[in-house]
């Protein structure tokens, strides 16, 4: 099987695509004039596209599920990670600071990294980085029709292994009829946002429909601006028991780079927006910034997805897909030494201020599928994926102070990554209990050169193991027990740092679920254990990207409830609650040049305390008032337990108005929406870094260990408010 997926891969990426399109194409033709009569219905397409990748209430997972209708009163410019903000063990950063650019989100205590994230099934998570970033995909949520965050192990999916959750997203499907909509918002710093989209309504089998938009903001930050133009477009064919989707969808953004965050406490006090990022000193002393230290970034990609209903009993679902990428960052470097870039001297000058750009060249492409059987108490899935990633690294100095150089190329690195993974779930119900089984099986192919680590050719074997079962009380409770294994290969940045071994997770669950028509409460309590976790130090390298290490032995545990309470029609409480212990266990550090047993120590931004709430309040019809909490406890910001790493607990609170006009004349509604962030204008930070190093200078034949901090400051109270008009 490895050697096949190998022959298949030295395909150029255009000859395969070609290929498995025509495959497709060709078998669909064939056989969707032979299928049963039934018509496909926009819900059953939407519940079989996700059904390989999600849960669904009879599996023993935690989950929570999230509707376009819940996303659209504070979808008004900023992120998806920030619009997700309020569920469940999810804790959010920026580095702008009002929720646009670049933003991130970490599940019981585990970064993005660690959370797959797929789009209608395909991965999204960068192969190499295994970090998603949602700036690349502008004003996405626009195009969404749900999302479902899963916690802990969770299902079997595409893509990396989920260390701490899973998020997958699906996009909407066909519309039966048509529609157009405009969206127009703003607020402070310069936030704006502008989004028209269209369906043309299902005829001859055929709908069309789209998106496009533009976001921009100059950031609570000082210069940590963004411009970005984001585009959906959905090409469906409908017919009997087949479906047909094209989806072309991407964006390209620019955005000024704010990673170093604030050291100096009486900057932290006095000027939190201050950013040191892109400054230099001219010939004449004076202190300046570069102007165009920016990010700049474009991805595109291509999703071709085949639905079959071959009978009553049995389903499948075939996707082929591509992922153009293509950016790079641009940094001002002072007194920069011309031999690291391979460049002259220049009239006995070995140093010079220059200007270079770090390029990022990648494509992504594949294939995903499953088959579904599914009988009275009986539901069995089998699917999985192969795709390969073709990454490109390399640098070049565009200026510099004395000469422009030709074309120069400082380093030129490629990481390759073939991922392939099969599994099987299998549902089966007995009276009133559900059993559930989920064996993956996935093998990972990296090569990869680099600067500062050696050549990488390594391979990857991991069996993901999950079983569960639900038992159904009465009409009104269902408990239900989980245990899963997880297994995650390193990444890019890993080989560089040293840290090469593969990390394993097992995860244990024990649930309860209470549905009643005014109260449902959904807790369940967690156990995560964990060989070699890749735990954050706390630090960054020297493009800001963070900094991980094999932390050994390793916990997490907890208890998650999350419940919607209507205490009258008008009135309703959405409050969800995370409490956790996350240790190392026996973990070694080396302080004042000795190495110590710290013994179990705190996880790096894993907080004890994690709590959520909205309230929402509907005085007249279409009008509600909801008011957003969310508290973060105190976290630490490395392993070590030192109390110069904490970062403060906060407490932050929004209040979001929505009134929906009803016309139905020329223009059927208009949804006004005001949204102001940080109501009660608290001053906090919501990330930062840890660093430490060995002094022996200070005083000779001595060692100390010098740390230091750095933090994001937060956007105060800031509004923003729109319009959308439906036609």
């Amino acid at each position: 099987m490895e050697n096949l997926f190998k022959n298949l891969c030295a395909f150029s990426p255009l000859r395969e695509k070609t290929i498995l399109f025509v495959t497709v194409l060709v078998t669909f033709l064939s056989f969707s004039q032979e299928r049963p009569k039934d018509t496909i219905k926009v819900n059953q397409l939407d519940e079989v596209l996700v059904s390989a990748v999600r849960a669904n209430k009879k599996n023993p997972v935690t989950f929570t599920n999230v509707t376009k209708e819940e996303i659209a009163p504070r979808n008004l410019g900023q992120d998806i990670p920030i619009l997700l903000n309020y569920l469940p063990s999810v804790v959010t950063t920026t580095d702008a600071g009002n929720g646009v650019g670049y933003t991130y989100m970490r599940v019981r205590g585990a970064d993005g990294s660690r959370i797959n994230v797929t789009l209608n099934g395909v991965p999204f998570n960068d192969s190499e980085s295994q970090g998603t970033y949602f700036v690349d995909l502008p004003d996405f949520a626009s195009s969404l029709e749900s999302i479902q965050l899963q916690r802990g192990v969770g299902t079997s999916t595409n893509g990396a292994g989920a260390f701490g959750a899973s998020l997958n997203m699906q996009t909407k499907s066909f519309q039966e009829n048509a529609y157009a909509e405009i969206s127009n918002s703003g607020g402070s710093f310069g936030t704006r946002k502008h989004t028209l989209a269209f369906g043309t309504g299902l005829h001859d089998n055929l709908e069309i429909n789209g998106r496009i938009s533009q976001i921009a903001s100059d950031g609570y930050i000082d210069r940590a601006s963004t411009k970005m133009f984001g585009y959906f477009f959905n090409i469906n064919y409908i017919k009997k028991s087949t479906s047909l989707q094209f989806l072309a969808f991407g964006g390209k953004e620019k955005t000024y780079q704010a990673w170093n965050g604030l050291e100096d406490p009486y900057l932290l006090e006095n000027d939190r927006t201050y950013n040191s990022v892109g400054m230099y000193t001219d010939e004449y002393g004076n202190t300046k910034f570069y102007d165009n230290e920016t990010d700049n970034y474009w991805q595109h990609h291509f999703q071709l997805h085949w639905f079959e209903r071959w009978s009553e009993k049995w389903t499948s679902n075939m996707a082929l897909h591509y992922t153009l990428g293509k950016g790079y960052y641009e940094q001002y470097r002072e007194d920069a030494t011309l031999g690291d870039y391979n460049l002259p001297d220049f009239q006995g000058n070995a140093t010079a201020d220059l200007v270079r750009q770090k390029w990022l060249d990648n494509d992504f492409f594949g294939t995903t599928f499953s088959l579904n059987y599914k009988k009275n108490k009986t539901d069995f899935l089998f699917g999985g994926a192969a795709n390969r990633y073709l990454g490109k690294h390399f640098g070049e100095v565009i200026w510099t102070q004395f000469y422009v150089p030709a074309s120069n190329l400082y380093y030129n690195d490629f990481g390759n990554k073939d991922d392939v993974n099969f599994y099987a779930k299998a549902s089966q119900t007995f009276g009133k209990i559900n059993l559930f089984a989920d064996l993956q099986y996935r093998m990972v192919f990296y090569k990869a050169t680099g600067e500062s680590f050696s050549d990488v050719n390594d391979t990857f074997r991991f069996f993901n193991p999950k079983v569960g079962a639900n038992y159904q009380l009465n009409s009104k409770n269902v408990i239900y027990v989980y245990a899963g294994i997880a297994n995650k290969e390193p990444r890019r940045d890993d080989y560089e740092n040293g840290s090469t071994k593969p990390e394993r997770l097992f995860d244990y669950e024990l649930g309860w679920k209470y549905n009643a028509k005014k109260v449902t409460v959904n807790t369940n309590a967690f156990y995560m254990q964990y060989k070699d976790q890749l735990v954050l130090t706390g630090a960054l390298n020297d493009v800001g990207s963070p900094i991980f290490t094999n932390s050994g032995k390793s916990y997490r545990y907890g208890i998650e409830i999350e419940s919607t309470i209507k205490v009258i029609n008008k009135l309703t409480f959405q409050p969800n609650i995370t409490l956790s212990q996350n240790k190392n266990k026996d973990f070694y550090f080396q302080r004042d040049g000795v190495l110590q047993n710290l013994g179990n120590t705190n996880i790096a931004f894993s907080p004890d305390i994690v709590f959520g709430n909205s309230t929402t309040y509907s005085p007249i019809k279409n009008l509600n008032l909801t008011l957003l909490n969310k508290f973060v406890g105190k976290q630490f910001m490395g392993n070590i337990d030192s109390q110069t790493s904490v970062l403060k607990a906060y407490n932050v609170h929004d209040l979001n108005v929505t009134y929906l006009w009803t016309i139905n004349k020329g223009v059927k509604s208009i949804l006004f929406s005001g949204l102001v962030n940080n109501l009660f204008d608290f001053k906090y930070e919501s990330n930062g870094y840890f660093y430490n190093y060995d002094d022996d200078f200070s005083t000779p034949g001595v060692i100390t260990t010098i740390e230091g901090v750095g933090y994001y400051p937060q956007a105060g109270i800031n509004f923003l408010a729109g319009a959308t008009l439906k036609f």
